[in-house]
């Protein structure tokens, strides 16, 4: 055999991950989302990854990966490069098992991914303002002090940890139609069509990725990837996939979808005020699919990966305001008004007595396209929906008050 050919994981190296990891990697739920399943028109079943210690899948992987090292290799330890859910895996499981480890991360880390990775017994470097940096700096280490790494996602063994969801997914609900599955650097998505294709053929293996990242989608189709910006899912914005993962990706999957920001941030939305839980960007990307390409899903058995639930709240609550702007439930308008007394109470009385909720007031008097005797309020309040919006701006226009919309696409 050639030293460069590739090994795909089977059916069997899967079935002996599921041995490895059980007990010591939660077997999540797989539950029907009836509420998502309104939404998108597909029956719709949800495999919550987010419920693991580390909140991801990627203990699977990082699990397996673990246990296959010789105990020399345990001995001396291990490398990572990653600045997100592979590093808490790694440290969370390679702490367990009393194997020291090294996890290199972006200098532009948030701090609150680098005090988890430390709180899970990780040596933590910090090293390089990009990701590929980063792995340059892994590198060395492996090199110096005869770690051995743990990739995120181009491993024999990490993929055929990662396919253990598959046959989770397959035992609790046989008949599935498809499978959409959040694609970074394609070790989920390759594990898990290995796994499903073996036990069911006829199944249906979609990928998604975020179009700002749609290196695999470039690759399948032998075009340069373009790649970059700043994307909501960053679990999944992977400038360069991996040799094996894209092979199996080549051999298994049946199509790729690539969602845009505004699908993935809405599709987080709908996890968290639909089935009352935490979804991070990459995670939401597989429900984005399913909204974005309604009719191709409409009526089929679905099954969704909620890959990971490590978002920052910060990021959350902004997301949750943004979607209430979209409904029309929080609404901003701004007055131009004469600078006199009463005129706030005025307005407020109007908007108050249709129902209307304000939230926020702020005056400025200082525009220069605003009269020297005149003001404009911006006024952001609670409305039911868009027709009562609608129904309070026509009340004050009604009063003689020039009203303008904010913040609308």
């Amino acid at each position: 055999m050639a030293t460069n050919e590739l090994v795909l994981p089977t059916l069997d190296d899967i079935r002996d991950a599921e041995r490895l990891i059980a007990g010591h990697v939660l077997r999540t739920p797989f539950l029907p989302a009836p509420r998502l399943s309104e939404l998108t028109g597909a029956i719709v079943s949800v495999k919550y990854e987010n419920l693991q210690v580390t909140n991801a899948f990627k203990e699977r992987g990082a699990l397996v990966k673990l246990l296959s090292l010789s105990d020399d290799e345990k001995a001396r330890g291990v490398v990572a490069m990653s600045a997100g859910n592979h590093a808490q895996a790694v440290a969370y499981h390679a702490t367990r098992l009393g194997i020291p480890s090294t996890i290199v991360m972006p200098e532009t880390t948030p701090h609150v991914k680098v005090a988890a990775t430390r709180g899970f017994g990780a040596e933590v470097v910090l090293k390089g303002e990009t990701v590929a940096e980063s792995e340059r700096e892994a590198d060395r280490l492996a090199r110096d002090r005869g770690l051995t790494w743990v990739h995120p996602y181009d491993d024999f063994h990490v993929v055929r940890g990662q396919g253990t969801i598959a046959l989770e997914m397959l035992a609790d609900v046989p008949d599935l139609d498809v499978l959409v599955i959040p694609v970074g650097g394609g070790g989920l998505a390759g594990g898990m069509a290995i796994a499903a294709k073996a036990l069911k053929p006829e199944i249906e293996i979609i990928g998604v990725e975020t179009r700002l990242y749609p290196s695999m989608w470039a690759e399948l189709r032998g075009l340069p990837v373009e790649a970059g910006g700043t994307t909501l899912a960053e679990g999944i914005a992977v400038r360069r996939v991996g040799r094996l993962t894209l092979e199996i990706a080549r051999r298994l999957m049946d199509d790729l979808i690539l969602v845009d920001e505004d699908q993935i941030e809405r599709a987080v939305n709908s996890y968290l005020t639909l089935q009352k839980t935490m979804a991070e960007g990459a995670a939401g990307a597989g429900l984005a699919a399913l909204v974005a390409e309604a009719d191709r899903f409409k009526g089929r058995k679905v099954g969704l990966v909620l890959c990971g639930g490590n978002i920052d709240p910060r990021i959350l609550s902004s997301i949750m305001v943004r979607e209430l702007a979209r409904q029309e439930k929080i609404v901003g308008i701004r007055l131009i008004i004469p600078d006199r007394p009463g005129l706030l109470g005025e307005i407020s009385t109007v908007i108050g007595a249709l129902g209307g909720n304000i939230l926020e007031v702020e005056h400025h008097r200082t525009f220069l396209k605003v009269p020297a005797k005149g003001a404009t309020l911006d006024v952001v309040f609670e409305a039911r929906d868009g027709a009562h919006a609608r129904e309070i701006v026509a009340a004050l226009e009604a009063r003689d008050f020039t009203v303008e919309r904010l913040g609308q696409a």
